[in-house]
């Protein structure tokens, strides 16, 4: 069994940091936790382009007897992210011997500096809405969302293509969450039985018209009297998450790095020493961008 020492006993702290960092800020996400994010992991820097293939479009030929195949030469579609957003959050601890012998301790430094975080990464993918022209937009501005709203986006979707085996997805503000739940058709036993129940009681829209619903705090609201929230219907593929691996610090700078990833999600901790305060600062840094892959597979929901 090695010897425990200052060193190996630091990065033990920074490895219990970053196994707790993770999974609160995954908790913390909507948007971050529905788009894709099927994107390797590995090292990159500040303002590298990641380029995101797009399967092609084919069609399928009749091949009557007697017939020959008809070559077909597909272009691979490609859309690009940018890593252009490098987010931190830094907490300090006087005393770091008492995170070690309190670990609760550590959740109420932490969790100020993810949540601050996850909101920044939430409404940069909420942002995106005005990307979603290929489909026209439903709903109004300034009044109140409908079933035949929530009906419309849907066939939207599904007139794009969208696979039906794919999961579709309803994210949308506080106000217009609580409007759904009072749709009569769905939030009473006697019209959609233990589901509109459920909404009753637990306050949960759940699905609705093919729709899993979500609601956010982040949700864009654009102009004045009337003010128009700007909900967003969309499938997994309609919006790409890219997040890339920030390289450790070099050794002998005073600063011990450890990485947090799941699911290709995953941040830096690093944790330095600050002379100024005799505090040791630790850093929850991450380096992401984000885009619209397939401009079909999305529509604005105005309410």
């Amino acid at each position: 069994m090695p010897a425990i020492t200052s060193a190996n006993l630091a990065q033990a702290i920074v490895k219990l940091v970053a196994a707790d960092a993770l999974p609160a800020l995954m908790g913390n996400l909507v948007m971050g936790n529905l788009v894709n994010r099927d994107f390797e992991p590995s090292l990159a820097n500040s303002g590298d382009t990641v380029n995101v293939p797009i399967p092609p479009v084919l069609t399928a030929n009749n091949l009557a007897e007697g017939g020959v195949v008809q070559s077909q030469n597909p272009n691979l579609g490609n859309a690009q992210i940018v890593l252009d957003t490098h987010v931190e959050a830094s907490f300090q601890i006087p005393d770091i011997t008492k995170v070690l012998a309190v670990p609760d301790l550590l959740s109420l430094y932490m969790q100020p500096a993810l949540v601050a975080i996850a909101e920044r990464i939430e409404g940069d993918l909420l942002g995106l809405y005005s990307q979603f022209t290929a489909n026209a937009m439903v709903g109004t501005g300034g009044t109140a969302i409908t079933e035949a709203v929530i009906d419309t986006a849907e066939t939207r979707l599904f007139e794009a293509k969208v696979p039906p085996t794919a999961p579709k997805y309803l994210v949308v503000d506080s106000g217009t969450y609580s409007t759904m739940r009072q749709i009569p058709r769905f939030s009473e036993y006697g019209s959609v039985g233990e589901a509109g129940l459920k909404t009753m009681v637990e306050g949960s829209v759940g699905r609705i018209k093919d729709f899993y619903v979500f609601r956010s705090q982040f949700v864009k609201k654009t102009g004045v009297t009337p003010v128009t929230t700007q909900n967003i219907a969309f499938s997994r593929d309609a919006i790409g998450l890219v997040i890339r691996r920030l390289p450790r610090p070099l050794p002998g700078t005073g600063a011990i790095a450890e990485y947090a990833e799941f699911g290709n999600f995953g941040m830096r901790v690093v944790m330095s020493y600050k002379p100024d305060t005799l505090s040791q600062q630790f850093t929850v840094d991450v380096l992401y961008g984000k885009g619209v892959l397939r401009n079909g597979f999305g529509v604005q929901v105005r309410s």
